[in-house]
């Protein structure tokens, strides 16, 4: 199992309310959207970070250090931007193309996006098609989702991201200091994403018959939840308490990872649409 540095980054969607009906029919149509979403985000970091693992509605990326050890810190924030706007394309697209009207449907535009950074040193492991991520590093950065930034959509970093980030986004952030489990006090920064990956919400026709045949494959792709083959959202650490979901951070260990999907698990729960190729 080897061990380098990397720059380690969850790209997070939540946004749906915690009022949302549990109906099969919101709850399947929630799990395609978050995995056309994610799709989105995949698309969008392109071949500057690579996937390690879907983990409900929720990404893991990393980025290895190159042969002298640097991170590329700069190239990092623009993978960032760029999911940012796959992520607002893909949003609006899907309310524009909207036939059905289900709370899981009606609050696709309420669905937002932050990302954590962290540096460190991480253990990889080829699992199938993944790359298994272990290590205190992958712990702290998956720790970091839940804290007390103000704003719904951001970019949270630990110091050493921060120090070597580019001058806007050094000059819009805000430091705030978090007590993590099994951590302890950490300094984190934090910077509004409209401050400084603003993406111009795209104005998209609409055209009726391209709205029935994406409602069509919606049904057909949730007709395994809808039929109860399969639980929707049952990974999913940004559907609230009121859905019977735990917060993932509150149910991480205190000294091991987080349950990542692998292999036959991510088969088996991840959404059909935003599985790793």
């Amino acid at each position: 199992m080897a061990v380098q540095r990397a720059l380690l980054v969850i790209a997070d969607i939540g946004g749906y309310t915690r009022f949302m009906k549990v109906h099969r029919v919101n709850l399947a149509h929630a799990q395609d959207i978050i995995g056309r979403l994610l799709e989105a985000v995949i698309d969008g970091a392109s071949s500057r970070l690579k996937l390690s693992k879907l983990e409900g509605d929720a990404a893991l990326f990393y980025a290895p250090a190159g042969a002298n050890g640097a991170l590329d810190v700069p190239d990092l924030m623009r993978a960032i931007h760029a999911i940012r706007r796959a992520f607002v394309h893909r949003r609006e697209q899907l309310g524009t193309d909207r036939l059905c009207t289900c709370d899981g449907c009606t609050q696709v535009g309420m669905l937002k996006i932050k990302f954590v950074v962290h540096a460190g040193d991480v253990a990889i492991q080829k699992v199938k098609s993944f790359r298994e991520l272990a290590g205190m590093d992958v712990i702290l950065v998956h720790r970091m989702l839940k804290n007390t930034v103000p704003v719904a959509e951001y970019v949270l970093m630990t110091d050493d991201v921060h120090r070597d980030a580019e001058a806007a986004f050094r000059d819009h952030s805000r430091a705030i200091e978090e007590d993590f489990e099994g951590v302890g006090p950490t300094t984190l920064h934090y910077v509004d994403l409209d401050d400084v990956a603003h993406v111009d919400v795209p104005s998209l026709p609409r055209s009726f018959l391209r709205a029935l045949w994406e409602h069509i494959k919606l049904n057909a792709r949730s007709l395994v939840y809808i039929l109860g083959f399969r639980k929707p959202c049952a990974v999913f650490r940004n559907m609230g308490p009121a859905l019977g979901e735990v917060a993932a951070t509150a149910a991480l260990p205190s000294l091991a990872p987080p349950k990542l999907l692998a292999g036959a698990d991510a088969e088996d729960e991840a959404p059909p649409a935003a599985r790793a190729p």
